[in-house]
C-alpha cells in the first residue's frame, strides 16, 4: 500500500500544476472515480449504465451517489409530464 501511495504522490506532481498538487484535488484515486460517477449521473446517464461502467449494482451506486444529485428536479418534471401527454 506504501508504494501505491507514493506512486499517486508522483504522479499528481506529474500531472498537476504545483498548486493543484497543494489542494485536496484528487488527493486519493477514489476521488477521482467519485467524480466520474457523479458527474456521469448529473449529466443524466441512466443509472444500470453508470453502474455496470463502475463495475457496481444499481443499489450501491443509488446508496453511495444519490446524495451528489443536484438541480435535475425540473428536467425530471418534464420527462413525466412529456410521458403523460403521450
Amino acid at each position: 500500500m506504501i508504494v501505491f501511495r507514493l506512486a499517486v504522490r508522483r504522479s499528481r506532481k506529474l500531472a498537476f500544476t504545483k498548486a493543484q498538487v497543494r489542494s485536496l484535488l484528487a488527493a486519493r484515486p477514489y476521488d477521482l472515480r467519485h467524480a466520474a460517477l457523479s458527474l456521469w449521473l448529473n449529466a443524466g446517464v441512466a443509472a444500470p449504465e453508470v453502474a455496470k461502467r463502475a463495475g457496481n449494482s444499481v443499489e450501491v451506486l443509488h446508496r453511495t451517489y444519490a446524495k451528489c444529485l443536484d438541480g435535475q428536479r425540473e428536467a425530471v418534471n418534464k420527462k413525466i409530464n412529456r410521458a403523460l401527454d403521450e
